[in-house]
């Protein structure tokens, strides 16, 4: 309750629920001037980092190795459709031989669709968890970059906007590099 009068206003605190209690505090701690403080803040382009880290390259090498066979038979399926196509534009196949030809295409195109959707959730499936397993090692280097050089808050993409200047992505980038050159290094020895 608020009493005016010819003075300053005079809130009666008895009334004033604990919310109120809690907002009237924060406001008195929040409009206090803070002592003067450097906030050092950087910024990591993600979507760099997930494109070019030698983590993630080498993971998709290793994920094209392993869909590769796969994605060679159903371009050898593909060129089997076509040679029929080819030989049914000829049209020198009879009424029945015509229509089962036909019959052949269409189904060897619907098993091409099923294979290559099944192909590409396959390898969308299969590249998430490349870039999750990656996701402790990325957070790790950026963390190790952030403490080492005396960063404050480090935000990573989307932003809405960030200065050149704040962007870490290349010292990231960097750490990853020696970091996959030390794996390797391990790798190689026996």
């Amino acid at each position: 309750m608020l009493l005016a009068g010819p003075g300053p206003c005079i809130i009666t605190l008895v009334k004033l629920r604990p919310v109120t209690w809690l907002v009237l505090a924060l406001g008195l701690l929040l409009s206090a001037p803070a002592p003067a403080q450097d906030l050092r803040i950087g910024y990591v382009n993600m979507k760099e980092v997930l494109d070019n880290a030698p983590q993630v390259v080498r993971g998709r090498e290793k994920l094209d190795l392993e869909f590769r066979p796969r994605n060679q038979l159903i371009e050898a399926e593909e060129s089997r459709a076509e040679v029929l196509e080819q030989r049914l534009q000829q049209g020198d196949l009879g009424v029945d031989d015509r229509a089962q030809l036909e019959r052949d295409i269409r189904e060897l195109r619907r098993s091409i669709k099923r294979q290559r959707e099944d192909l590409r959730d396959e390898l969308s499936f299969r590249r998430t968890e490349e870039v999750q397993r990656l996701e402790d090692q990325i957070n790790l280097a950026v963390q190790e970059i952030a403490e080492g050089f005396g960063y404050d808050l480090v935000l990573s993409s989307p932003v809405v906007y960030a200065s050149p200047a704040l962007d870490i992505t290349g010292l990231i980038l960097q750490r990853l590099q020696e970091e996959h050159e030390a794996d390797m290094l391990e790798q190689d020895l026996p």
